[in-house]
Parts: structure tokens; C-alpha cells; sequence
């Protein structure tokens, strides 16, 4: 599904070149839960941004089903991710303005989705996860749980083959993150959702099918 070829990215810093990430080579599988672990600083959120079409690579080539999407205008791309790409943030990305429902309803809008279906595609997703009681509140008047779990919603709502989640349960306490990556595993086994997580948990990084850590902007293989 997804093809990593020699992936570089660097910032420039008085005139030196910084690596973020250096030959990155990687295939995920559909269907595969993968974890990234690695300190502060390793790179994992460049690399899922990268992986998101949130960023774009200086070096190498990066295919996503079958697409090239190293050669692609940024406007195709964006299609791409919008068709295809769920993203869960850590500090949850919420819009304050809008209440739950319409939060979740966003990536709808972009889709040019009916009205008629995108009230019962919010309905589905706010009955999945038992909040359809705070639809009409903002997203200060909610729990940091309950906050993640509308990014989640949000996240879902549009169907993605592949669902990027940066550090998920950062902000959540133990309880909370373990819900968060109880619906992850449910949704990878079945619905069949391709999920890459970036995680310095150990114990998240263990429900992936498949661990890699970064270092330095390297996968280390010695790890």
C-alpha cells in the first residue's frame, strides 16, 4: 500500500544541512498495524506527516497505492489524502468554533458528501462512540477523552484506508488511552483500516503487528 524509497528530509541551519530523516525505506502492507516508537527528536512525526502528504520529502520516492506521489501537484495529492487519510492528532486539532457534530462533519464538506447522508454518517459515528449526548457542545466543555475521541470520529468519518495517529494518547490518562487503542485494534482487525502510529509507549507501540524505531532519522535495525 504504501512505498518509502530513500526518503530525505533536512532543514537547512546556517547554511548546514540538518537531517530529519535519512534513506527511509519502508513498505506497509494493507490491512497492517504499525507502530513507530523513538525519542524526541528520531523524526516519527516528519515521517508520518511525510506518510500524510502533510509534508513532502526533499529526496526519494513515495508511492501510495500505486501512485506516485513524489510527482504529484500538490492539489492532486491533496486529493489523495483526502479520499484515502485519516489523521489523529495528540493536541486533537479541533475547530473551537464548531460544536462536536460539525467537527466531525468537516471532512464530509470537503467530499461534497449529501446532507441528508452526512446526518446519518455523523449519526453513526457519534452512536459508535456513545457521544451523542455532547453533539452540540464546543470542544472546551469536553474531557481531553472525550475531545480525542471526536478527533477520532472526525478521523473515521470519511472512510480512510489509512489512519495516521501521532502519539494518540498523549494527553490522555491510562484508562482513557487504553479505550483509544482497544477502538484502534478493533478498527484495524475489523474494518480493516491500515494504521501507522507514532508512540514513545511501549505498550501502545505493542498492539501493532509490527514495531520499527527511529534514531536520529534512521530506522535502527539493531533495536
Amino acid at each position: 500500500m504504501i512505498e518509502l524509497k530513500n526518503i530525505t528530509k533536512w532543514v537547512t541551519n546556517g547554511g548546514n544541512r540538518v537531517f530529519l530523516l535519512k534513506d527511509i525505506n519502508l513498505d506497509i502492507n494493507e490491512g497492517e498495524f504499525l507502530s513507530v516508537m523513538g525519542p524526541s527528536g528520531s523524526g516519527k512525526s516528519t515521517l508520518l506527516n511525510i506518510i500524510g502528504m502533510l509534508d513532502d520529502a526533499d529526496e526519494g520516492k513515495y508511492r501510495f497505492l500505486g501512485q506516485p506521489i513524489h510527482e504529484l501537484k500538490e492539489k492532486q495529492r491533496a486529493q489523495v489524502y483526502k479520499q484515502h487519510i485519516g489523521f489523529v492528532f495528540q493536541a486533537y486539532h479541533l475547530i473551537d468554533e464548531l460544536t462536536v457534530y460539525e467537527n466531525i462533519e468537516t471532512p464530509l464538506l470537503y467530499q461534497n458528501t449529501k446532507s441528508s447522508e452526512r446526518k446519518a454518517l455523523v449519526a453513526d459515528m457519534l452512536d459508535r462512540f456513545n457521544i451523542v449526548g455532547k453533539k452540540d457542545l464546543f470542544p472546551n466543555q469536553l474531557s481531553g477523552g472525550q475531545q480525542q475521541l471526536v478527533g477520532i470520529a472526525r478521523a473515521l468519518i470519511a472512510k480512510p484506508k489509512l489512519l495516521l495517529a501521532d502519539e494518540p494518547t498523549g494527553n490522555l490518562n491510562s484508562k482513557q488511552g487504553e479505550e483509544i487503542m482497544a477502538i484502534f485494534k478493533k478498527l484495524n482487525e475489523e474494518d480493516g483500516v491500515t494504521i501507522v502510529q507514532v508512540t514513545h509507549s511501549e505498550k501502545n507501540a505493542a498492539y501493532g503487528h509490527r514495531v520499527i524505531n527511529l534514531l536520529d532519522g534512521r530506522i535502527n535495525h539493531h533495536a
